[in-house]
């Protein structure tokens, strides 16, 4: 019974870790990037990858239990509310940005006449291109 506690034991810190890494890693990303959407994709997807990974090395620590149940039931919320949060934090700062072309190409979906003639002028023969870089 000793091994299959080291087993669990060794995973469960493999996990913390990994999500300590991971978090380190978000963290270097939200300081480094500069344009508002690339910080927010970085702690996004950290927030989620590294709350997942710290949880389950914890579920690993405490065994089948209440306490696992309560914890996975947390992972699940927060894999269904952080990237719902992101994306509305992205869409109010696309709504909100006065210099919008200069990180990105606006494209209006509404008139696809004017995208093909845009499209036509700029050489673009691609039928689904975002017109970016």
């Amino acid at each position: 019974m000793a091994v299959i506690e080291w087993i669990r034991f060794l995973f469960g810190a493999l996990f913390l870790l990994c999500g300590l890494l991971i978090f380190l890693i978000e963290m270097v990303g939200v300081f480094r990037f500069r344009y508002v959407m690339n910080r927010m994709h970085a702690a996004a997807m950290g927030d989620t990858l590294g709350i997942a990974s710290s949880l389950i090395g914890l579920i690993l620590f405490s065994g089948l239990n209440f306490t696992s149940l309560k914890l996975f039931c947390i992972i699940v919320f927060l894999w269904f509310s952080s990237p719902t949060s992101s994306h509305l934090i992205a869409r109010l700062e696309v709504v909100t940005d006065e210099k919008k072309e200069k990180h990105y190409t606006v494209m209006n979906l509404d008139k696809p006449e004017e995208r093909q003639k845009e499209d036509a002028k700029s050489g673009n023969t691609e039928a689904g291109s975002a017109g970016g870089e």
